[in-house]
C-alpha cells in the first residue's frame, strides 16, 4: 500500500465521499480505485481490466482470488472477463491463476 498526498477541490471531495458510501462502504480507496480502472479502460490503456464478472456455482471449497475467505461447494463466486487494452504485449499480462471473486471484492473491481 502507498500514501498519496493530493488535493481535490470540496465538489470531487463529496462525490468521493458519496460514491464510496453507496457503492463501497465507505471505502474511499476503492472508489478510487473502482474510477482509475473505468478511466484505463476507456483510454486505451496497455494492459488489461475487468469489465464485467460471471457467476460460478462452486463444485469445490474455493478461496476469493483478492480476500482470500473460503467458499463452501453450492455457494457462488464470480469469475472476472477482462477486457483488453491496445498495447502489443497485452496478451502476456492477462492473468492464469484461477481467479474468482467474493461478491464484496467483485463490487469492488466494478
Amino acid at each position: 500500500m502507498k500514501r498519496l498526498n493530493f488535493t481535490v477541490d470540496d465538489e470531487t471531495a463529496t462525490l468521493l465521499e458519496s460514491l464510496a458510501a453507496q457503492l463501497y462502504g465507505g471505502n474511499k480507496s476503492l472508489a478510487i480505485r473502482s474510477a482509475v480502472e473505468s478511466l484505463a479502460a476507456h483510454s486505451g490503456h496497455s494492459g488489461w481490466v475487468i469489465s464485467g464478472f460471471t457467476p460460478v456455482e462452486l463444485s469445490r471449497d474455493t478461496a476469493c482470488h483478492c480476500c482470500h475467505t473460503t467458499f463452501a461447494v453450492g455457494q457462488t463466486l464470480f469469475k472476472p472477463v477482462f477486457e483488453r487494452g491496445v498495447a502489443q504485449n497485452a496478451l502476456q499480462e492477462l492473468p492464469v491463476e484461477p481467479w474468482l471473486d467474493c461478491q464484496r471484492c467483485a463490487l469492488g473491481h466494478v
